[in-house]
């Protein structure tokens, strides 16, 4: 009885070292592939890092570009309106993994923030001046616009002036503008009056 116990035992312990060693060469082989699949990935992941610092190298230089193209038109705009203009900025900050503008006036080396610290005909001739510039970066645009009350902020005394950066504009760039007002300073060139 004791020899078929200990034939039962030896048999048990038989199997489970020949399953473990199965396991085990099982593991050996997962781990050379696993071994082959991190070497092949570390590739990837250094052609991606590259492709990223790339993409991120273009980005920067659009982004200047674009700054400059931008703010010049947004500046040019505010000087042909304002005796004493702000110039227009925008910085790209990227924030929480996304690049975001930011976007202000400085006067006198002073940074100013549009929303608060100047008043709304300066917001209105600026944000004119970047849907203007918006605008021009797409070429395949119909060459008109249509306003809906661009320019209810300037006061009386700008509104010529607000007038004939309109009248300078749409001769220049061939873009129609088509201006829903209510102010009477504004209405140049072909004018259609509802009551």
């Amino acid at each position: 009885m004791q020899s078929c116990l200990e034939n039962s035992t030896l048999e048990s312990l038989t199997k489970t070292t020949n399953r473990l060693q199965g396991r085990r060469d099982q593991l050996r082989e997962d781990y050379k592939r696993d071994k082959v699949k991190l070497k092949e990935l570390k590739k990837k992941d250094k052609v991606l890092d590259e492709a990223l610092t790339l993409t991120q190298i273009v980005a920067q230089k659009t982004q200047e570009e674009l700054e400059y193209r931008i703010s010049d038109i947004v500046t040019a705009a505010l000087a042909s309106v304002f005796p004493e203009p702000y110039r227009f900025k925008i910085k790209f900050e990227i924030k929480r993994g996304k690049t975001e503008a930011r976007m202000f006036f400085t006067r006198d080396g002073e940074e100013i923030d549009p929303l608060t610290a100047s008043g709304g005909g300066v917001v209105d001739v600026a944000a004119f001046a970047l849907r203007l510039s918006c605008y021009l970066l797409n070429p395949h645009q119909n060459r008109v616009m249509v306003l809906d009350e661009p320019f209810r902020f300037p006061s009386v005394d700008l509104r010529p002036k607000v007038a004939d950066l309109i009248t300078e504009l749409s001769e220049k760039l061939e873009i129609q503008f088509i201006i829903v007002t209510h102010e009477d300073e504004y209405k140049i060139g072909n004018v259609i009056e509802w009551e």
